[in-house]
């Protein structure tokens, strides 16, 4: 009589066969594809195992008492991938944006602060226009100042000029009329020394040469002559003396 198989080979003979066709599903895929195909075969040959797995449910579990089948021993890799991916999604959704940090609201004193900012920066900004413009007004009132001081520099060496060439004709003239009494006879010089106003008669005597004028002092009235000695020596005391004039 012929024994009967044991009702508990049955689940891992039939999970045997299930490898053994999937193995061959694979090697059939990989055979017949190209590199491309044969990575995309790695991703069916994993499919396939679960869902042969799924197939024989009988295979993977052992029977509880009471008879409720416990979980197969790969659910909690097959659970795990998705679980993982959906922690970083769930890590995402829950991190504050930058924006949002910096879209805080300002308060009213922070705005007060920045509106009396503005208001001081507007009346620098106002202070160094005025700065500026006064500066610059500054600078053409000097420039006019500078070209007025040369103009009246220039104005000065004229005159000065002027001045010399005046000085100079002046005393050619009194040294030529100095000259004309030299060449008199003293008696002649004092006859008419003694009428001249004294401011002339200063300005002819002091030009004269020594030797020339004693001669006509000696033939001159003796009060004008004291008068003409006295007010030549004042005179050329206060010229060499600084000071005066």
């Amino acid at each position: 009589m012929k024994r009967v198989p044991s009702p508990r080979l049955l689940p891992a003979t039939i999970v045997v066969i299930a490898a053994l066709l999937v193995m061959k599903s694979v090697t059939l895929v990989r055979a017949g594809s190209s590199d491309e195909g044969g990575r995309a075969s790695g991703g069916t040959a994993r499919l396939v195992v679960p869902a042969a797995l799924a197939a024989t449910p009988d295979a993977g579990t052992s029977h509880a008492p009471g008879g409720a089948p416990a979980q197969p021993r790969n659910a909690k890799s097959v659970v795990a991938p998705e679980a993982a991916t959906a922690e970083p999604k769930q890590t995402t959704a829950t991190s504050p944006a930058p924006d949002a940090v910096s879209a805080a609201p300002v308060g009213d004193s922070e705005r007060a602060l920045l509106l009396d900012l503005r208001q001081r920066r507007k009346e620098l900004d106002s202070r160094e226009a005025a700065l500026v413009t006064r500066e610059s007004v500054l600078s053409a009132t000097e420039k006019r100042l500078s070209a007025r001081v040369d103009e009246l520099q220039g104005l000065q060496s004229r005159l000065q000029a002027l001045e010399a060439a005046r000085h100079d004709r002046d005393e050619a003239n009194w040294r030529g009329l100095v000259k004309l009494y030299e060449n008199m006879k003293p008696r002649d010089a004092a006859a008419i020394f003694n009428d001249l106003d004294m401011p002339v008669l200063l300005q002819v005597v002091d030009r004269m040469k020594e030797a020339k004028a004693a001669p006509v002092l000696a033939a001159m009235q003796a009060e004008k002559a004291r008068q003409l000695t006295a007010m030549l020596a004042d005179m050329r005391t206060r010229a060499n003396t600084p000071g005066r004039s």
